[in-house]
């Protein structure tokens, strides 16, 4: 009779743990699903290159960010005279090589003449302006790209252009977001998501009236990224971008101290001419 009571309670225990393991399964799983989402690494973009390094813009620039194990790196495109697609910052050659002149009005000839490295330090004197096709095929593979089109309105045609350079080498439909197409003109952008849907894209900001919940609602139509200053940003906005089904790199980190908030506020990228200043995953935080 005694060995009958403790069997039925034996049982009875049983039965309640394994309700408490049923119960506490669902919330172990919801528990490490929210510290996987804390430990998702942002992503480091190395702006212009590892531009705090190296001649913005150039091969020497792009190199030194992969070696520094960016994610991204962080390219302007403009188009020579004759319609070449050129890597550089500036609508006009003056500040980063030894030639002068707008870039829409010199050849890619003459643009690949300029010494584009020697105003940063002397050992980098000869670096060259790149074309666009020459960064893609040269850093394919080795890194993501985030591709500006600076200032599209001097280039008539500038986006289709881009969209073929990608469909040429197999890149139109990247996966992982390996390829994102960006400007600061979004109207430029809107044309580049109706010849290409599939390359996601972003717009870049720095006015609060572009990052009002209605502005925002309205860039879901076509773009995947809303790239504002750093300045702008912190969690409230990261949440509502977040909300709306796009990411978030902010621009641009030129200070250490500058890191960490926007970690805090939950960024996706940190775009910066210093990638080793955002830290690295550690191999937890990877799986």
């Amino acid at each position: 009779m005694v060995q009958s009571k403790f069997r039925r309670l034996g049982m009875l225990l049983f039965s309640l743990s394994l309700v408490m393991l049923f119960v506490t399964i669902p919330s172990v799983q919801a528990n490490s699903e929210e510290e996987d989402d804390q430990d998702d690494g942002v992503e480091v973009v190395a702006h212009r290159g590892a531009a705090g390094y190296a001649p913005e813009n150039t091969i020497a620039a792009f190199e030194k960010a992969v070696d520094m194990d960016s994610d991204y790196i962080e390219l302007d495109v403009q188009m020579s005279k004759d319609g070449q697609l050129v890597v550089i910052h500036d609508t006009t050659v003056d500040r980063t090589t030894d030639g002068t002149g707008k870039v829409g009005d010199l050849t890619y000839d003459a643009l690949r003449e300029l010494d584009a490295g020697s105003w940063f330090a002397p050992e980098f004197k000869g670096e060259h302006l790149p074309t666009l096709g020459e960064v893609l095929d040269e850093f394919r593979g080795k890194t993501k790209f985030l591709i500006e089109l600076k200032a599209p309105s001097l280039y008539p045609g500038i986006e289709e252009k881009v969209a073929k350079a990608l469909e040429a080498r197999d890149m139109d439909d990247p996966e992982d977001d390996s390829v994102i197409v960006q400007s600061f003109d979004f109207n430029s952008m809107k044309m580049f998501n109706e010849l290409n849907d599939d390359v996601p894209v972003g717009v870049l900001t720095w006015k609060s009236e572009d990052l009002t919940p209605e502005a925002l609602e309205a860039f879901t139509e076509y773009a995947d990224y809303v790239n504002p200053s750093k300045s702008k940003v912190d969690r409230e906005l990261v949440n509502q971008i977040h909300d709306l089904d796009m990411g978030i790199m902010p621009w641009t980190v030129r200070a250490q101290e500058d890191v960490q908030p926007l970690m805090d506020a939950g960024v996706d990228g940190i775009i910066t001419d210093y990638p080793d200043y955002v830290p690295e995953q550690s191999e937890e935080d990877e799986d």
